[in-house]
């Protein structure tokens, strides 16, 4: 169902103002309006299809870009637009004009345009104000057709994004304590488990598990904060996250099963120690504990340095800091990995993986794992792959010290890729822990 399109006159100022709420965090609605690898997915009417031929998005920068018409006609529009302000990602000010074949501007044909993103309760609110020379301008905007583009193009956005964000799957959604939209997959019976990702992961690397899962279980898929489907809020604290879960848990009617891969089954430990009874059980994947010599720390600056590269738009910068320094994948292999379809997914997601380094704090310092951290006396399995590096195994260990109620089990043949590789393992291991065996 698409969201309702606002449309707003001010003739004093000669402006025209089409908004619309759409359900997606700004950081995605603003990629979706300033990379052509998006932009030429949606942008402009329906049946039409739009050429980037440049997208300098900078102040000066210039936007060439044509609309040509899907019927035959041959009819094709040609604009370009230059950059006046970028202010990522919240405002986009540029003036638009109209152009021939070589470029050159259409005189008389100026557009002031305003593109406004701003976070609302569920969502993100999209404006486009145009700002015309004469009311006459307007006027004339409006009879060619200028807003009913406009609506084309925010019904085309919110459908090329849901491809994106969410695929095929339906996905409802409840309200965390603070506003934020947290977007989830509900499937099969049984006691309810939510799962709750990784870092530089949403709700659809874990669809095949929770298909697994379903049989035994009904399964809770969601897109943590900043992720999917999900919206977010300015500031971030590991407490809006385990907010998140007790808005899910309310959902599934007051308690459930928590499962948590890498440094989700570290968000899953703090939210089974804040909730209490509402958290029945836990099921942990490699939680990635440094807390010996088995491999460097993560530097104590992580998080500072992952933000300042988010802060200027180095995504991709930041997703090879998070690979070299958290994950310990040596520099020869990021080329690899960037050569990868799933190292644009890991760009797009960059901005939370902060949110992770928040979470596991000093747990990945060398430093044995602290002993006042977690008061989770509720049965807890926590799996390793056989193949996993010892960090892992030495985590786990650790972990079933500390908690009166875990065990461990090790996965034969699998390391810690297994919850996307191989989630029918990991499903079969919860499930005999639930029936009270391995």
């Amino acid at each position: 169902m698409k969201s309702k399109t606002t449309i707003r006159k001010n003739r004093d100022r000669r402006e025209l103002i089409v908004e619309r709420n759409v359900a997606l965090p700004a950081q995605m609605a603003w990629e979706g309006w300033t990379e052509p690898k998006h932009i030429t997915k949606w942008w402009g009417p329906k049946g039409w299809t739009t050429t980037v031929y440049e997208m300098d998005v900078r102040p000066g920068g210039v936007w060439r870009y044509s609309l040509q018409a899907n019927d035959n006609s041959g009819e094709e529009t040609y604009c370009r637009a230059t950059y006046e302000e970028v202010d990522a990602p919240g405002k986009l000010v540029y003036i638009d004009t109209f152009a021939d074949r070589d470029w050159n501007i259409v005189s008389n044909s100026e557009m002031y345009t305003t593109v406004l993103f701003e976070e609302k309760r569920g969502g993100t609110q999209i404006s486009i104000v145009t700002r015309f020379a004469t009311n006459e301008q307007l006027d004339n905007a409006e009879a060619m057709g200028m807003i009913e583009g406009y609506t084309d193009a925010y019904d085309r956005l919110e459908e090329y994004l849901e491809t994106l964000t969410g695929g095929k799957d339906t996905m409802e959604t409840v309200i965390s304590k603070d506003g934020t939209q947290v977007a989830y997959t509900k499937r099969g019976t049984g006691p309810a488990i939510i799962l709750i990702s990784s870092a530089a992961a949403d709700h659809k690397d874990a669809s095949p598990l929770a298909e697994h899962l379903a049989a035994n279980f009904t399964v809770y898929n969601y897109d943590r904060r900043g992720r999917g489907r999900s919206t977010d809020t300015l500031s971030y604290a590991t407490a809006c996250e385990v907010e998140d879960i007790e808005a899910l848990i309310a959902a599934a009617e007051g308690q459930a099963y928590l499962f948590g891969s890498s440094s989700g089954a570290v968000l899953a430990l703090d939210a089974a120690n804040s909730l209490g009874d509402s958290v029945a059980k836990l099921f942990l994947y490699e939680p990635p504990f440094i807390i010996n010599d088995s491999r460097k720390p993560v530097p104590s600056d992580y998080v500072e340095h992952l933000n300042a590269l988010i802060k200027v738009e180095k995504r991709s910068e930041a997703v090879e800091y998070f690979a070299s320094e958290a994950l310990g994948i040596p520099e020869e292999y990021i080329g690899y990995m960037k050569a990868d379809p799933s190292w644009n997914k890991m760009e797009s997601l960059a901005h939370t993986l902060a949110y992770d380094g928040i979470i596991m704090g000093a747990t990945q310092s060398g430093n044995p794992l602290p002993t006042d951290r977690w008061n989770v006396t509720i049965p807890t399995l926590i799996m390793t792959g056989e193949n996993s590096e010892p960090l892992f195994h030495d985590a786990a260990r650790a972990l079933v010290e500390l908690l009166p109620k875990a065990a461990s089990h090790s996965l034969a043949g699998q390391d810690h890729s297994a919850v996307v590789m191989a989630p029918d393992v990991v499903a079969k291991a919860i499930a005999d822990f639930e029936r009270g065996g391995e």
